[in-house]
């Protein structure tokens, strides 16, 4: 089922078009755990996650339902329950990452490429015709950065990455051009 912008309940759609991804009473898909909290700019990245999390699902088995998807901080987010094998875990995080990526230079209300404003103490990711709030400055080099930073084996690990809106894909970035030592 192919949505279209401007789809008089795209939320509706959404859940009906990946009922496999969604608990919905019978007939109330309104109902459904993990019902869309965001506005409709966002229909075309949730399509397409749930798109990739079916084929990460299917490639390595499991169980997996939305448990809530919202707008916080200006960005979506994604949040599951289930128990799926590592291969299909490692397929769905990326496919989360990915949407939650996009978002970020997304639009919520039509889908346009966007930034990051503050409008009082709200942040939220809008194109210019829809805000008259001020863009959150980033430094330069930084746009779309994503860097995480974790402990393996007692030893501090940096990944930096940076998503890629016209590919849709993270390309990865050495922390030390960012000044970040590895551990």
């Amino acid at each position: 089922m192919s949505m279209a912008y401007g789809a008089p309940n795209w939320r509706v759609e959404l859940v009906e078009a990946h009922l496999d991804l969604f608990q919905a009473p019978l007939g109330n898909p309104t109902a459904a755990e993990g019902f869309p909290e965001c506005e409709e700019g966002w229909w075309h990245i949730l399509d397409t996650v749930c798109i990739r999390i079916r084929a990460a699902k299917k490639a390595g088995h499991g169980s997996f339902r939305f448990a809530q998807i919202k707008q916080k901080r200006g960005t979506l987010r994604i949040y599951w329950t289930g128990r799926l094998s590592s291969r299909a875990d490692d397929g769905v995080r990326v496919a989360i990452e990915l949407a939650e990526a996009r978002s970020a230079c997304t639009c919520e209300v039509c889908g346009s490429e966007a930034r990051l404003v503050r409008n009082g103490g709200l942040l939220m990711t809008r194109c210019e015709a829809h805000t008259n709030a001020t863009a959150v400055v980033v430094a330069p080099g930084l746009e779309n950065m994503h860097i995480v930073q974790s402990v393996v084996e007692g030893r501090l690990s940096c990944e930096c990455r940076r998503y890629d809106r016209g590919s849709d894909t993270f390309v990865d970035v050495d922390p030390a051009l960012l000044g970040i030592r590895k551990g």
